[in-house]
């Protein structure tokens, strides 16, 4: 089982964006669903996360402007990310945790954020 990404793209400054997630198979019982990016020559980071449950949380640079949710029944996970800056240019990967601990990755979707 994996999870295609998508919805990455350029886009200009104070853009919009809305990234999607999905698993290609039954990966059963999600614990937490989240969104981390990557930009050239940094770690790997936390956008946000949602738990089963609904709480979610999110880094800091990016509170007030992205919003995480999840549809239960298909298993998605979604990103909208308003106001997009230059800083917010990398890419973008989804990863789920099962009840069980086992971690899933998406195979990442590039944002790039310019002029």
């Amino acid at each position: 089982v994996q999870l295609q990404a998508s919805g990455g793209g350029l886009v200009e400054p104070g853009g919009s964006l809305r990234l999607s997630c999905s698993p290609t198979g039954n990966i059963g019982g999600i614990w937490v669903r989240g969104w981390y990016r990557q930009a050239p020559g940094k770690e790997r980071e936390l956008v946000a996360s949602i738990t089963a449950g609904g709480d979610t949380n999110y880094a800091d640079p990016v509170k007030g402007r992205f919003t995480i949710s999840r549809d239960i029944r298909g298993n998605r996970l979604y990103l909208q990310m308003n106001s997009l800056q230059p800083e917010d240019t990398a890419v973008y990967y989804c990863k789920y945790t099962a009840n069980g601990g086992q971690h899933y990755w998406g195979q990442g979707t590039l944002v790039t954020v310019s002029s």
